[in-house]
């Protein structure tokens, strides 16, 4: 025969066997449950996902790379400019001497006039 305790026992550990059991499967319905809700709610926000978030990242670490390197070649372009100014004014080529304004000297009337 068995003993009356032990079988107590059987009994309770089937017991907490299934109790466990059902408690894994309600966590897992109420993560589900969560899950979607926190999602219905994000969407509703218009929040980004990380992936959009990563790809306008990464073309703005481009952009501004790009932008630096379109600053140097136009410090450059200004400095070659820059440099070949000084020799324009010492000896004006015949294109600035056009641009000049022609001033009239003033000679006197004739009283025939």
């Amino acid at each position: 025969m068995t003993n009356p305790s032990s079988r107590i026992f059987d009994e309770m550990a089937r017991m907490f066997g299934t109790a466990a059991t059902a408690a894994q499967s309600l966590r897992g319905e109420f993560d589900t449950m969560i899950r979607s809700q926190a999602e219905r709610i994000l969407n509703g926000l218009d929040i980004v996902k990380r992936e959009e978030f990563e790809a306008v990242r990464e073309m703005a670490r481009l952009a501004r790379e790009d932008n630096e390197r379109l600053q140097s070649r136009i410090a450059a372009l200004e400095k070659v400019v820059a440099d070949l100014q000084p020799a324009q004014a010492a000896s004006p080529t015949p294109a600035a001497q056009a641009r000049k304004p022609r001033t009239r000297s003033a000679k006197p009337k004739s009283a025939e006039g």
